[in-house]
C-alpha cells in the first residue's frame, strides 16, 4: 500500500512540476488541444463516447472473468 501511495505521490509531483514549466512558457491545456486539432468540447464528447463504449464491454467481460477467477480462487490450495 505504501508503494502505491508513493507512486501516486511521485506522479502528482511530476505533474505539478511539468504543469509549472508549461505555465512558465504560457502553454495551456486549450493550446495543446488546439495544436492537435481538438476543442475542449470535442474532447468531452470523445470521452463520453469512450465511456459509453467501455462500460458495457467491461460488464460483459466481467460476466466471464469474475466467475472464472472466483472458481480458481476457491479451488486453488491454500498458501502457507
Amino acid at each position: 500500500m505504501i508503494q502505491f501511495l508513493s507512486t501516486i505521490f511521485k506522479i502528482a509531483l511530476a505533474s505539478l512540476i511539468v504543469g509549472a514549466i508549461l505555465t512558465f512558457f504560457n502553454i495551456s491545456a486549450e493550446t495543446i488541444l488546439n495544436t492537435v486539432g481538438l476543442s475542449p468540447m470535442q474532447l468531452w464528447i470523445y470521452l463520453q463516447l469512450f465511456i459509453d463504449w467501455a462500460i458495457p464491454n467491461i460488464l460483459l467481460g466481467a460476466f466471464i472473468v469474475v466467475p472464472v477467477w472466483l472458481l480458481i480462487y476457491v479451488v486453488r490450495p491454500p498458501r502457507a
